[in-house]
């Protein structure tokens, strides 16, 4: 069975920063599309950054409120992917998601993680 298991969340001040894992394990054959998406209370799940896979040039997207403060990076060799997280702001506050687009023996699914609390909070 696919698993995606995140970690690295916590308590952070305003100006700090955090780096978030996300690591598949299972019988994967290959995983396409990874990023991390995040929900805040009260609000709707939002994108916050993706990366391809690197047979379709490995790009990144992020969403406009982390660019230049998020990087998304993936180990390949690990089927793990990682958030570096600098200048952390209160608003950054939610739950942090894994998400991928993995083939695995059946076809192609797509798996999310269990999620993590990040809190950006003096």
């Amino acid at each position: 069975q696919v698993q995606l298991v995140e970690s690295g969340g916590g308590l952070v001040q305003p100006g700090g920063s955090l780096r978030l894992s996300c690591a598949a394990s299972g019988s994967i054959f290959s995983i396409s599309t990874i990023g991390w998406y995040r929900q805040a209370p009260g609000k709707q799940r939002e994108l916050v950054a993706l990366v391809a896979a690197i047979g379709s040039g490995g790009s990144t997207n992020y969403a406009d409120s982390v660019k230049g403060r998020f990087t998304i990076a993936r180990d390949n060799a690990k089927n793990t992917v990682y958030l570096q997280m600098n200048s952390l702001k209160p608003e950054d506050t939610a739950v942090y998601s894994c998400n991928a687009r993995i083939s695995v023996a059946s076809g192609t699914i797509d798996k999310w993680g269990q999620g993590t609390q990040v809190t950006v909070s003096s």
